[in-house]
């Protein structure tokens, strides 16, 4: 469950008794001495560099001013977690196309994130910390002040009199501590303006801070490039390991059982006939084996054929009795043709194993731009998506590829597989 926002806490009885106004007091708090030291940094860099720019020495430092916004940035986005934690600020800037300073130095100077950055720097260390230096002056100050009168009155007043806040004199105990009194009821009150002022300086640091719709829309697409690239590449490996497993090792296996049958052909006496049949044997189920294997990582019908022929490759080795209905009238992309043929495979194997069912269907057409692929049978239901890693497995593979699962498998069946995948004609295939 997730913990209300500081907004949200400001509308509930509890919020006294909360952790939001000392957190929040603890936020304008350190924004003094960072806001100073800020300013401080600011000029230092613009009257040095602005004074050496004549003998290009204050070009860097310059140059780091434009900067300066970047570490500002990163420690505002951490200490807006006092007061905003809900949605922590997201770094806003892209990793460089290249390594090197070069590369990071003409990357961050072309991204707008760095001068909103540069614009919030400024506006803290010339605006703002003033005002909150105010603002956290005056509750402590006034409260701080009102509270400590009997003990002001005490010491510096000699027992006889004490001035409130430099505004009014007190000459009795009784009215000191009345006065302190008044000093504590005040703080509750002073804690919701207190607050308010929190919220709207979070909204400001998130308007500042905070990526724009069109920084988000290009990490989402360089995220889902990034995302196919790697896709493409993992089945690019699959296909080298099982080229390199058909033509090497298997083929290896292949010579040796021939070899150990040409061999017992020729042995008649025994233990040795006896051994060299073992062997044979050890080596076919070996090399049955190693052509699973090979059909698992990467079926090559599948490669030479395309998607329909592999499908009904997968029917025809079904023990469960399967009707096609194929309308695939060209080939798809190697990732998506391993996707949907894969989860074509987990969706029959679950069939076999659990559905109890008699019959199968395959339906796979394209629809509007999509592949849709559709997996039943008449057995008895009740298949969970979250039961078990195969079809969690389908269902993250297809995700990556921009397309979604749907189960549907009331108790008593039937059940209903059906994958929707973004599909374009794969060229030169």
């Amino acid at each position: 469950m997730h913990s209300p926002s500081l907004w949200q806490a400001l509308h509930q009885r509890r919020y006294l008794r909360s952790g939001w106004p000392w957190r929040c007091a603890l936020y304008f708090l350190t924004s003094v001495p960072l806001g100073a030291a800020l300013l401080a940094c600011l000029l230092v860099l613009a009257l040095a560099g602005g004074l050496l720019t004549v003998v290009l020495v204050g070009v860097p430092l310059l140059l780091t001013l434009v900067l300066v916004g970047l570490p500002v940035a990163h420690v505002e986005r951490r200490r807006l977690r006092l007061i905003d934690p809900a949605v922590p600020l997201a770094d806003a800037h892209q990793n460089p196309p290249r390594t090197g300073p070069a590369s990071w130095l003409r990357t961050r100077l072309q991204e707008r994130s760095t001068w909103r950055e540069l614009g919030y720097a400024l506006l803290f260390g010339c605006l703002l910390w003033p005002l909150e230096a105010v603002v956290i002056g005056t509750v402590l100050g006034v409260s701080g002040g009102l509270i400590s009168t009997p003990l002001v009155m005490a010491t510096a007043g000699g027992g006889e009199e004490a001035r409130v806040i430099k505004m009014w004199l007190v000459h009795s105990y009784p009215a000191a501590f009345a006065v302190a009194l008044a000093g504590l009821l005040l703080l509750p009150l002073l804690a919701y303006p207190l607050g308010l002022l929190a919220v709207g300086r979070a909204q400001l640091t998130r308007v500042l801070l905070d990526a724009t719709p069109h920084q988000e829309d290009v990490r989402v697409r360089e995220l889902s490039r990034s995302r196919m690239r790697l896709v493409t590449a993992f089945e690019a490996e699959r296909r080298r390991i099982e080229r390199d497993l058909h033509d090497g090792a298997q083929q290896r296996l292949v010579a040796l059982s021939m070899h150990l049958g040409l061999a017992r052909l020729d042995a008649r006496e025994e233990p040795l006939a006896g051994l060299l049949a073992q062997a044979h044997g050890e080596a076919q189920a070996a090399l049955v084996e190693l052509r699973e294997l090979i059909q698992g990582i990467h079926p090559r019908i599948l490669t030479d054929r395309g998607l329909a022929a592999a499908v009904e490759d997968i029917a025809d080795r079904s023990p469960v009795p399967v009707d096609l209905d194929l309308d695939l009238p060209h080939r798809f992309l190697e990732a998506v043709e391993s996707a949907v043929y894969f989860a074509v495979c987990e969706a029959l194997a679950n069939v076999a194993k659990h559905s109890r069912a008699t019959r199968a269907t395959v339906e796979a057409r394209v629809e509007q731009d999509q592949l849709a692929v559709r997996v039943g049978d008449n057995g008895v239901g009740g298949a969970d998506e979250t039961d078990g890693t195969g079809l969690e497995g389908v269902a993250d593979r297809i995700s990556v590829l921009g397309g979604h699962l749907l189960l549907s498998s009331p108790p008593g069946g039937p059940t209903v597989f059906r994958l929707l995948v973004p599909c374009t004609p794969a060229q030169d295939r």
